[in-house]
């Protein structure tokens, strides 16, 4: 696993760190039983303190994802990935596949994480009891 850091974001590095973790645990990169990169390893790709990368995965630890094994590193406890985000699902090929058309249409990075943030905010402000999607309307 390598970490991207963005130094530009706002993003507290460590929360960076914790966050590409959970992702790569989400969509089965990582599973139980890998080791994370060493603190050195890490500091060494990404030129952050230490401390920064020590405190990311304390904060992995806590919530129960990782465990450090002394001497041998730190390793993947539990998975976070859910079938239908691997890599060759329909839904990953499909988003694959409409991520190409919103390209095609002149969409930038921006643009795509914009609409895709607005479409998630409204799949899940109109779920309840009945699921996802299910609107105000379909309930009444």
């Amino acid at each position: 696993m390598e970490f991207r850091v963005d130094r530009r974001s706002g993003v507290a590095t460590y929360l960076q760190l914790v966050t590409q973790v959970k992702q790569a645990l989400r969509l089965g990169v990582l599973e139980p039983g890998d080791r994370l990169p060493t603190a050195r390893e890490v500091v060494a790709a990404t030129a952050i303190n230490p401390n920064t990368v020590l405190k990311a995965y304390r904060e992995l630890e806590r919530e129960g994802l990782v465990e450090p094994r002394p001497g041998a590193g730190t390793f993947v406890r539990r998975s976070l990935s859910h079938p239908g985000a691997a890599a060759d699902s329909p839904l990953r090929l499909g988003l694959a596949a409409w991520m190409l058309q919103a390209r095609e249409a002149g969409l930038g990075r921006e643009d795509i994480t914009a609409l895709v943030a607005a479409a998630v905010d409204d799949s899940f402000s109109t779920s309840g009891p009945e699921g996802p999607g299910t609107s105000r309307e379909e309930k009444a």
